[in-house]
């Protein structure tokens, strides 16, 4: 009999899982108490899984390989991805998929030389092989570095041209240089915001009534800037079919003959910031310049919100120094 009376109540005794199964005892103050729980605790027992999964016993770089054939292969930089996962799992000494700790990933972290942006690009590597094939039913258990935070990191400064310094690098460009398509790009850049890329690429069937269509972008979404009537006319004045071969590196140079200074690395999305500073600085909308650019998200966009002529405003008028009677 599982309920028993004793001197201080009604004791369960149940085996639910069987002879050689665990055992769970417990003193309850009634027997009708005690029957309930015994009730509760076969309940329990009969709902488990009666043939559980076998264990995954796949190693991080296994998953990798699997996140790899399913998914990476078809993202532009896929194959980067995998040898960069690959350096990471040796240097984790790869272990099984299912038993990486957010302590072993930080102690990998913490001992690693690489600069903050890096080491939050490896994050996110790792991150997407778990989320992946968990979203996909390739694993059963959760991402066990879902609580790792990304390293915080300072906002870059981004800088743009003045109109004196446009007006300096479309001189040095027209006299300095010898690519014949480096100004016919730059001026694509600065009138519609378009990555360099992007206007490099661009084939005359992409240019329609008085717009450019970007095509093959970042975000792998098709956008359309409206552009000059003269500006429209240059271009098809430039050629067929593919308009351009490549001149970032005669970019490169016209810029170093100026006296324009740049952050590092900055200088091939240059043209891209300053049509975005100058279209907030001119009066423009934020959630127009976020189409022009095609960001996803509008946090991306919001870096230029500040140079919109009303930002803040009100600093200037209701700060202390203009009302010091209050």
């Amino acid at each position: 009999m599982t309920i028993t009376k004793i001197e201080t109540g009604w004791r369960v005794d149940v085996w639910p899982d069987g002879r050689y199964g665990r055992r769970v005892r417990k003193i309850l103050p009634s027997r009708a108490e005690a029957a309930r729980f015994e009730n509760w605790i076969k309940s329990q027992a009969a709902s488990g899984d009666w043939n559980p999964a076998p264990s995954d016993c796949r190693t991080l770089y296994e998953l990798c390989e699997l996140w790899y054939q399913m998914h990476g292969k078809h993202l532009r930089d896929g194959h980067r991805r995998l040898r960069k996962l690959e350096l990471i799992c040796n240097a984790l000494n790869n272990p099984r998929a299912d038993r990486l700790t957010p302590g072993d990933y930080l102690r990998y972290r913490a001992a690693k030389n690489a600069q903050p942006k890096t080491l939050n690009n490896e994050l996110g590597y790792i991150n997407a092989v778990y989320n992946e094939l968990h979203r996909t039913q390739q694993i059963t258990f959760a991402n066990p570095l879902s609580s790792v935070k990304p390293i915080k990191l300072d906002q870059n400064e981004l800088s743009f041209l003045t109109s004196s310094e446009i007006t300096e690098l479309l001189q040095s460009i027209e006299t300095g240089s010898e690519n014949p398509h480096l100004l016919l790009i730059t001026k694509i850049c600065l009138a519609t915001g378009c990555r360099w890329s992007e206007a490099e690429s661009l084939h005359t069937r992409q240019i329609r009534k008085g717009k450019i269509t970007f095509t093959e972008t970042k975000s792998k979404k098709n956008r359309t800037v409206p552009i000059s009537p003269a500006l429209e006319k240059e271009i098809k004045n430039h050629g067929e079919g593919q308009l351009f071969t490549s001149a970032i590196t005669a970019f490169r140079r016209a810029l170093a003959r100026t006296s324009i200074e740049l952050p590092k690395g900055q200088a091939a999305h240059v043209l891209r910031h300053t049509f975005a500073s100058h279209f907030m600085m001119n009066g423009g909308d934020i959630l127009t310049l976020q189409r022009i650019l095609g960001h996803s998200s509008i946090a991306m966009t919001m870096r230029y919100a500040h140079l919109s002529p009303g930002h803040l405003a009100e600093a200037v008028t209701l700060n202390p120094l203009e009302h010091p009677n209050l």
